[in-house]
């Protein structure tokens, strides 16, 4: 049986179904999950999905970190679930203490939308352990509150546990401190980025490539990798 892998819906989410679509192309089985609920539904995974939740009122993420749902999100990371915030779903993770740090607005002060260049740091968690260590990867990135921050001694254990999942390359598109792009947790369950992997999930679609035009699926093995970690935790 295909693993169940649950996509949360806050209002102002854009790109719940987008990921949805991502997980159904992976392999998985999607599961919608609403905001006001106390029902994970059972499944074995969640995606927070990219958008404005809650209009982005008072921080981006904040509202919805205190959310019905957030309250079993929470615990079922604490016990081990595999959790994936994506760009708001990041702001998400980070507002409800997940992940450390904070995300304000980016440097330039304008929101962005390009096709960014990665460095794959962490690949010892759930959902990027079928990249390889220092490889790039072009996943879209659409943001205006993506710039990374966290106080010195919070980024030096980061650096210093490995806990870095992805950095920006050739480009730091929004004065992310030490190029941060993404996160993972101690555990390695829960990670947190700002671009969008679910938009790179399948060929014609996805950010252009030297092979041809929309061709980049650097996304999909997010959720693979998911999906084979818990395939071999059942087994």
């Amino acid at each position: 049986m295909a693993p169940r892998i649950g996509v949360v819906t806050f209002p102002g989410s854009l790109d719940d179904r987008d990921a949805q679509r991502a997980i159904r192309i992976a392999g998985a089985e999607p599961v919608a999950l609403w905001h006001a609920d106390h029902d994970l539904q059972s499944v074995d995974a969640i995606v927070l999905p990219g958008g404005f939740s809650y209009g982005d009122y008072l921080r981006p993420g904040a509202i919805a970190a205190v959310s019905p749902i957030m309250t079993e999100v929470i615990a079922a990371a604490h016990r081990g679930m595999p959790v994936l915030g994506i760009c708001n779903g990041f702001q998400v993770l980070v507002e409800a203490h997940l992940l450390p740090g904070g995300l304000i607005r980016n440097a330039h002060q304008q929101f962005i939308r390009r096709d960014q260049r990665l460095v794959v740091e962490n690949v010892d968690t759930a959902w990027t352990h079928l990249y390889s260590p220092g490889e790039e990867i072009v996943i879209p990135l659409k943001n205006g509150d993506g710039g990374y921050v966290a106080n010195d001694e919070t980024l030096k254990r980061l650096e210093g546990e490995g806990l870095i999942a992805f950095r920006y390359a050739e480009v730091n598109p929004n004065g992310s401190l030490n190029d941060i792009a993404g996160l993972s947790n101690e555990r390695g369950n829960v990670v947190g980025l700002m671009p969008h992997p679910e938009h790179a999930v399948e060929a014609g679609f996805g950010p252009d490539t030297p092979e041809a035009m929309s061709s980049g699926t650097d996304g999909l093995r997010f959720f693979q990798s998911a999906i084979e970690a818990l395939t071999a935790r059942v087994s």
